[in-house]
């Protein structure tokens, strides 16, 4: 009889089942969203024939209420029962700094039990790169401010340990956001294991100062993924104009990255994912630079 209903063992099938169904049987978490917006910003210049320099930087809304009154978050909010998660991430971030129609991905799921001092709370995280000057940033709903933050990440130290049956690794890391008013540092022991094929990574914070709830994890796993996705992906062009030197570019990368790129091998690397047009720089004091725009067929399949 294929056509007859399944039972579970009291006879009852799915519509029976869900009609009897206590939904106050387990507890619920309350769910979150926290979003990272980067974006690359250039810095003032005094010497109008150099390259301005840039700097990473991301955005951060200061806390208009308990807890943490006071202090610096990344924007978020709580996950309405009829809205999805990525609904909520867009709401949340239009009413508390005015952004909105942007393109932000999905980076983690933070729900270590005690992460928030209220209740238990698991919260999704979303990333994106944005061009600052496209976007009028104003904080609003319970945020006291919105502010641009610049992004140092250093590493302090490592250590390996080779044991009976795996390699751990442990790597200390030093974060700092800086604005024209604020300074927040924190410092990130990541401890690596791995047993055979198997590899585990885990994120212990050990000094912070100025940093929301479990945020300075956050901004550390958002970097780490950052520089991850900026090596396979167009990820970095979310940065770019429609029109940029190779020079300009190549800088970008380096600032993601947090290293420097020989020239020669950058541009080969990056030759299939831009096309060189007929236009060049006009900018007093330098030589004029072929300008390119992003090639938007590279990674077609």
């Amino acid at each position: 009889m294929p056509n007859q209903p399944f039972t579970d063992p009291n006879g009852l099938n799915e519509e029976q089942f869900l009609q009897n169904y206590n939904a106050g049987s387990y507890e619920r978490p309350s769910v979150t969203v926290d979003m990272l917006i980067f974006t690359v910003m250039e810095q003032e210049q005094n010497n109008y024939r150099k390259l301005a320099d840039k700097s990473l930087q991301l955005l951060l809304i200061q806390r208009g209420e308990h807890p943490f009154l006071g202090q610096w978050a990344l924007p978020g909010g709580f996950v309405g029962i009829s809205e999805s998660v990525e609904e909520a991430a867009r709401r949340e971030l239009y009413s508390e700094t005015n952004i909105d129609n942007i393109y932000m991905e999905q980076l983690y799921t933070w729900g270590d039990v005690d992460r928030d001092p209220r209740m238990r709370v698991i919260s999704c995280s979303y990333m994106a790169l944005v061009d600052r000057k496209a976007l009028d940033v104003q904080a609003g709903d319970d945020a006291a401010a919105a502010a641009w933050f610049d992004v140092s990440y250093h590493i302090l130290e490592t250590r390996r340990e080779a044991l009976e049956q795996d390699v751990r690794q442990e790597t200390l890391v030093e974060i700092i956001l800086e604005s024209e008013q604020e300074k927040l540092s924190g410092v990130i022991k990541l401890t690596e294991t791995i047993q055979g094929h198997v590899r585990q990574v885990s994120r212990e914070i050990v000094r912070s100062a100025g940093f929301s709830f479990d945020h300075l994890l956050m901004v550390q796993y958002a970097i780490e993924r950052l520089r991850g996705k900026a090596e396979y992906t167009d990820i970095i062009f979310n940065l770019m104009p429609p029109l940029f030197t190779l020079s300009e570019l190549q800088r970008v990368y380096e600032i993601i990255l947090g290293k420097e790129l020989l020239a020669a091998a950058f541009r080969r690397k990056i030759a299939e994912r831009v096309i060189e047009t007929d236009q060049s720089t006009r900018d007093a004091g330098h030589r004029p630079s072929k300008l390119y725009r992003y090639n938007r067929e590279w990674n077609l399949f």
